[in-house]
């Protein structure tokens, strides 16, 4: 039977992920072009999306390894009992690591690019730099994919533990044994 606190907890770490994923996407750096005498130059505003980007990243992998420990990730211990229950936890399983590599990266490699800022100048004041900052939408999709890897870690959790309850039959065959014949 699947525990109903190991699914709690997953559903909390899971929504503090969505929040800070969420949070990162209304944070995101924007830039300003400033100039003085001689040069323009980028000037960035705050990086708090970096660091709630790495939180959201760092809460969505606690709540797969709470995941997977509990299940022992699927390969490890003993087999599932055939049927719907295992069918549903295998798909489940691989759609479940999927959305996180998927969620992962989006978190990821938005942090990454937030945290990233132009430092050149250019001397003349006809051609403004460019200040490049992350695109809209690269947390917001992460945010979409950790809500998506939640829903479907929870259902793989619910399935394997519908699986896991079963009893496998003993299948030893009783044949010809190949002893000496005497």
């Amino acid at each position: 039977m699947a525990s109903s606190l190991l699914l709690a907890v997953v559903f909390v770490f899971d929504l503090v992920a969505f929040g800070l994923a969420v949070a990162a996407e209304q944070r995101r750096a924007s830039a300003k072009i400033a100039e003085d005498a001689t040069s323009q130059y980028c000037v960035y505003e705050s990086d708090k999306a970096t660091g709630l980007g790495v939180g959201a990243v760092l809460t969505l992998l606690a709540t797969q390894l709470l995941i997977m420990i509990a299940t022992r990730c699927l390969c490890c211990g003993r087999a599932l009992s055939p049927g719907r229950s295992r069918a549903l936890a295998i798909t489940y399983f691989i759609t479940c690591w999927v959305t996180f590599i998927i969620a992962e990266v989006c978190l990821l490699a938005g942090s990454i690019r937030n945290a990233y800022h132009t430092k050149y100048r250019t001397v003349l004041l006809s051609d403004p730099p460019s200040c490049e900052t992350l695109r809209k939408g690269v947390f917001g999709a992460g945010a979409a994919f950790v809500v998506l890897t939640g829903v479907v870690s929870e259902l793989y959790y619910v399935y394997y533990s519908r699986s896991d309850e079963g009893v496998i039959p003993n299948s030893r065959d009783g044949g010809i044994r190949m002893g000496a014949f005497n």
